[in-house]
């Protein structure tokens, strides 16, 4: 079996300043990779200088890009950036995303344009750039959400909009694959880290906590793993959305 080093691999990560991106950006770095980090805007500013120190500390090429990746010219931007920073793209990772915990009858035009800006329209832009930029036999992988497979009302923007992914996954697989590049998306359970706990009560967080067959919420680092396998060794698995989750939503 060849083994896929990460060593001198050239990786862009949207939403790569902090929780899950921030650590998929240090854990590359360890393996010898390059990253350019994307953040959306000057709140993230301080977390993104942070990763890319930390980054830095494994000796590797690394840069930062700030946009707001839901106006799509600045998604070419970026590719054109990290090749200009690093001299080519292996690997796109995106992370970005938005939850809106609403009832259905109460959610305004406004919240799903903007719902469908960030989980839905981002996602494809994103994977038509890789598509353009990613060197032969590269890899792209998104963040989707384990809610896809949950019966569950409340969440109809967040995992009504993330679902299109699955297909944007299954179609850029097989367009991409003759030229050797694998697609795939990650559906994490309710993970441990502000994104999360800004929608739920203290009653709903101790539900999700209790609702995975292993007990307690995703972490970071039960993600990030899968992520770096399906983007080095585990390239043969293609247009598949991967649950991880602890047993919290299946199919």
């Amino acid at each position: 079996m060849t083994v896929h080093s990460l060593k001198y691999k050239n990786v862009v990560i949207a939403g790569g300043a902090k929780n899950l991106g921030g650590l998929i950006a240090r854990r590359m770095a360890e393996q010898g990779a390059n990253v350019f980090i994307h953040y959306n805007s000057a709140a993230t500013q301080a977390e993104a200088e942070a990763t890319l120190q930390a980054v830095q500390a494994h000796g590797v090429n690394v840069a930062l890009f700030q946009a707001d990746l839901s106006h799509i010219a600045a998604i070419e931007d970026l590719f054109v950036s990290a090749k200009q920073a690093l001299g080519s793209v292996d690997i796109a990772i995106n992370t970005v995303g938005k939850v809106l915990k609403k009832p259905f009858l109460d959610t305004t035009e406004q919240e799903f344009d903007e719902m469908s800006d960030i989980n839905s329209k981002i996602a494809y832009f994103f994977m038509q750039a890789a598509g353009k930029h990613l060197n032969d036999h590269g890899k792209i992988c998104t963040i989707v959400t384990s809610l896809l497979a949950a019966y569950t009302g409340l969440y109809s923007t967040y995992e009504g909009l993330k679902a299109p992914v699955e297909h944007y996954t299954r179609a850029a697989s097989k367009e991409f694959g003759g030229r050797g590049i694998s697609v795939t998306a990650v559906a994490p359970g309710p993970m441990d880290t502000p994104f999360f706990y800004g929608q739920e009560s203290a009653d709903a967080v101790a539900y999700h906590q209790s609702a995975s067959a292993l007990g307690g919420l995703t972490q970071i680092e039960d993600i990030e793993p899968l992520v770096r396998f399906l983007v080095s060794d585990g390239w043969w698995i293609t247009g598949q959305t991967i649950f991880a989750n602890g047993g919290y939503t299946t199919r």
